[in-house]
């Protein structure tokens, strides 16, 4: 099993991604090897919240050029986690939210 920090790596903040969290859609770069059920899993586990649907795409790297010389950035995957605005009780009786904390001063 990998651990959860392993999983979700770290949020993408770009204006559309900003622009999407008023609608409970939230945009992180994942592992490459992470498939949909592990990353519904490590959200619901890191941030307490109820994971509706996840989206993912598998995104190349940017070519970029210095002078003559060419190089190339890392590819990534991105996954687009949809919460449940309105969450219900966990099994275990804990209390779940509605947002993600860390995004709750963008917008």
């Amino acid at each position: 099993m990998k651990a959860l920090q392993d999983i979700i790596l770290k949020p993408v903040i770009t204006e559309r991604s900003v622009d999407s969290m008023a609608e409970s859609k939230y945009t992180f770069k994942v592992a490459k090897n992470a498939n949909k059920i592990e990353i519904a899993q490590a959200a619901e586990a890191l941030f307490q919240v109820e994971v509706v649907k996840v989206n993912t795409l598998n995104c190349t790297g940017h070519t970029k050029r210095m002078g003559r010389f060419k190089g190339k950035r890392p590819d990534y995957k991105k996954a687009i986690i949809t919460i449940n605005p309105e969450p219900s009780p966990d099994r275990d009786g804990k209390k779940r939210k509605g947002t993600i904390e860390f995004f709750d001063g963008m917008f």
